[in-house]
Order: C-alpha cells, then sequence, then structure tokens
C-alpha cells in the first residue's frame, strides 16, 4: 500500500524540516510531497536539502508564485495519481494537524472509509489555541454547510483529509474551482455526491505556534458562496456533469 502525504507550503521554513522529519519517522512508511509557491523564505531549499538524505521518500514540486491552497492540492493530486499512490494524505505544514493521527486516517480507509476526514467537530475531536472568533467563523461555517447542503460531515472545512486513490481519479480535478477553504468543501460534496464513504476521525486540532496563519476574510467569503453555488450546481443537475471525471 502506496502512501503519500501532500504538504502544500509558502513561506514555511520554521515548521517544514521538522514535520517532514515526523512523518518519515513512522514504521507506515509515508511518503512525503511538498509543493512549494515559490516561497521566498527559502522553504524549498530546506526540502531540496532533505531530500538529498531521502531521495526516495521526499519530493518537492515548485510552482512560481501564491498560487492558492486548492490548486496546489489538485496539483499534488495529479502527480501522486500518476505515480500510482493508494492513499493520498492532505495535511498542513505547521503541526496544527498531528502527524500521530496519520495513522488512524488510514485505518479508516483500511476500514472501509473512501475518505477519512480529520475532523474537530465529532466526539473526541477538539481545538486549541483558537481565539473565540476562529471558534464562530469554523462552527458557524460548517453548520451553515451542513444546512445548505445537507452533506452529513460535521467538519466540511477539515484540511487533514485521506483519499483513496479512487476517489481522486473519479472526479474532474480540472473543474474544482475553490482555492480556498471552498475548496475542501467541495472535494467532501463531490467524494458523496459521487457515492463514496466518508468517514469522520477524531483530532485535535492546534492553531500554530509558528509562522503566520493564511486565513482572511476573503477566504471566508469564499466558504459562504461555494457552498450555495454547489448546491445551486447540484439541485440543477449540473455539479455531476461538470465535477465526474469521464
Amino acid at each position: 500500500m502506496k502512501k503519500i502525504v501532500l504538504i502544500p507550503t509558502y513561506n514555511e521554513k520554521e515548521n517544514i524540516q521538522a514535520i517532514i522529519s515526523s512523518v518519515l519517522s513512522f514504521e507506515s512508511n509515508y511518503h512525503v510531497l511538498v509543493i512549494d509557491d515559490g516561497s521566498p523564505d527559502g522553504t524549498a531549499n530546506i526540502v531540496r536539502a532533505i531530500m538529498e538524505v531521502n531521495p526516495d521518500r521526499v519530493f518537492l514540486e515548485c510552482r512560481s508564485g501564491k498560487l492558492g491552497l486548492g490548486t496546489a492540492y489538485i496539483h499534488g493530486f495529479k502527480w501522486a495519481l500518476a505515480r500510482n499512490y493508494d492513499y493520498i494524505i492532505e495535511m498542513d505544514a505547521d503541526f496544527s494537524h498531528n502527524p500521530n493521527d496519520l495513522d488512524n486516517l488510514c485505518t479508516a480507509c483500511d476500514n472501509g472509509a473512501d475518505v477519512a476526514v480529520g475532523s474537530r467537530y465529532v466526539k473526541g475531536g477538539s481545538t486549541e489555541n483558537w481565539p473565540i472568533d476562529r471558534k464562530i467563523y469554523s462552527q458557524g461555517g460548517s453548520a451553515y454547510t451542513r444546512i445548505i447542503t445537507g452533506m452529513p460531515v460535521k467538519d466540511p472545512t477539515a484540511g487533514f483529509v485521506c483519499y483513496k486513490s479512487k476517489v481522486l481519479s473519479a472526479i474532474n480535478l480540472d473543474n474544482i474551482k475553490f482555492i480556498g477553504y471552498a475548496f475542501q468543501i467541495e472535494m467532501k460534496f463531490a467524494s458523496w455526491r459521487l457515492g463514496f464513504k466518508i468517514k469522520e476521525v477524531p483530532i485535535k486540532f492546534v492553531d500554530r505556534k509558528i509562522g503566520v496563519s493564511k486565513m482572511s476574510k476573503g477566504i471566508i467569503k469564499e466558504a459562504i458562496v461555494g457552498v450555495l453555488s454547489m448546491q445551486w450546481l447540484y439541485l440543477t443537475g449540473r455539479f455531476i456533469k461538470l465535477i465526474k471525471a469521464n
């Protein structure tokens, strides 16, 4: 079973060596692909140094400029599918996602899930070091998404996710249009509407301690409008036609 962890980066020099070392330490033999958006702080050079020691397990894709979280993951999905990985995992670079939960996500897929979501809002899940406004945005956004779409996922904006390759192969990735947190919702919505089984696995999400958060008002607005757009496309019969791979 080939497993790869996708880590998009922009100015993550403080975290990248530690997070890669942590992922590589597990007996499950995870591979790592860093998708770096031209970080001016030298993040990519740190990854290159790690690759010299781990050429068969650590990989780097560099892009010119800050192109957005969603497009970084789409790039990584296509890269991993072309190399026949079985489990493809999204993960942040800043330790807000605990590498110790990787095996739990993969186990959920071993036991029948097609998509395993590291969830803050199922029993056993939690957040740490979050200001009250962040909690309101996140929990309110999750409730809003469930109400509008009916999708039975309590943490639809979660970014710690394990996909079986068959799920990503079934989705027309070129038609995934959102780039911020709405991207996370769109991917889960597409997986669910295509009939794949989604399982939520409890995690503790710890707000980053080093570096700068990428959250912005534009990202929040995209998610609000994006949820309405996705559901409207589904109700009018266009969503599946757009999202299903040929």
